[in-house]
């Protein structure tokens, strides 16, 4: 099992940055995939970035150039920085675990982003 806790969210006015942390605890794989995924009010979950151990990442379109994942010195930290920020972005963003030697998703409880106009 793996637990993933998440924190940073908040609410923040268009063009302006917030930083979400997010630290696994339990069995962490030493090949894994972290990643964030938003999701909108009324939409389905979307993954928006991906860092793979070995420092390998992937963004969706949306935020690319916006959003930087990165990793903690202790590797189980993963955190978002999120720049130029518009009220699109408004949603619960939640942090995802998958152990690349088993397709298994862990998911964190979610933090809110409100982004105001």
């Amino acid at each position: 099992q793996v637990q993933l806790m998440e924190s940073g969210g908040g609410l923040v006015q268009a063009g302006g940055s917030l930083r979400l942390s997010c630290a696994a605890s339990g069995s962490i794989s030493s090949r894994n995939a972290m990643g964030w995924y938003h999701q909108a009010p009324g939409k389905e979950r979307e993954r928006i970035a991906t860092i793979f151990t070995g420092g390998v990442t992937t963004y969706a379109h949306s935020v690319e150039g916006r959003f930087t994942i990165s990793r903690g010195n202790a590797e189980n930290t993963v955190y978002l920085q999120m720049n130029s920020l518009t009220p699109e972005d408004t949603g619960v963003y939640y942090c995802n675990y998958r152990a690349l030697s088993k397709p298994v998703d862990y998911w964190g409880q979610g933090t809110q982003v409100t982004v105001s106009s």
